[in-house]
């Protein structure tokens, strides 16, 4: 397999094996994400150990190491984003799997499992055009001040959704438009729908329009933009009123 084809394949058996954990109906809500998780990512670690022995691996759910700091090659990983709309049968979770090459997100896949799709580095495809007035993707429960004012100023639509991936890939799949972060992610929240997004044709990059550098000492990434490329610079500089403010 390519690089592509693993994280493709990986990131669509991890997704049914999350669906059939659910569906033994054995597990309550807080013992279901859980176990969802750690069976995602015991599969998922496993085997990316096993088929690629020469890289290095950061996932959330296993204790990292800063020996991946010698690695070129990284594979990111985030079994079950989304944990809440997981446990409540939602649509809007994913599963992440990302090769980053000398820091950069390059090849990965997002899987929706809820949705029975998923979207790929090496598969992509036209994003649909933009309607008259946009749509921005927010957090459903903690919609970020800087997301709010820019929605505002530019007459975008909010939509709520669940994880990152979830939104990300609504911008992919033209449900949405704009996908602005910037309440705190770590890097397997957006390796791998930045590298769909970037396959796509989007742009991605932080919120001040710098790059996103992944495979570093601290996981911790503060925020993200994932937009059409002829959307950015009206966004980038709402964002920088916006904080000026």
């Amino acid at each position: 397999m390519t690089d592509a084809e693993l994280a493709a394949h990986l990131a669509q058996t991890a997704g049914e094996l999350l669906q059939a954990v659910r569906a033994s109906g054995m597990l309550s809500l807080k013992a279901l994400g859980k176990a969802g998780d750690a069976t995602a990512n015991q599969f998922l670690v496993h085997a990316l150990r096993e088929q690629r022995p020469d890289d290095a691996v950061l996932s959330e759910e296993e204790k990292d190491s800063h020996e991946r700091l010698d690695h070129s090659r990284v594979w990111i990983v985030d079994p079950v984003d989304g944990t809440r709309e997981y446990g409540e049968e939602r649509t809007d979770w994913a599963v992440h799997v990302a090769l980053a090459i000398d820091g950069v997100a390059s090849v990965g896949a997002v899987a929706l499992p809820g949705l029975g799709i998923v979207l790929r580095t090496d598969r992509p495809g036209a994003v649909p055009a933009a309607p008259e007035r946009l749509r921005m993707v927010v957090s459903r429960t903690r919609p970020a001040a800087e997301a709010l004012a820019v929605a505002e100023a530019i007459g975008a639509e909010l939509v709520p959704m669940g994880s990152a991936g979830a939104k990300a890939m609504a911008v992919v799949r033209g449900e949405a438009d704009i996908y602005l972060h910037s309440g705190g992610q770590y890097e397997w929240d957006s390796c791998a729908p930045v590298a769909v997004a970037r396959a796509h044709g989007l742009h991605c990059s932080r919120i001040d329009g710098s790059d996103l550098v992944y495979n570093q000492a601290d996981t911790y990434m503060p925020d993200l933009l994932i937009c059409r490329r002829e959307h950015a610079a009206i966004v980038l500089d709402r964002l920088a009123v916006a904080q000026a403010g």
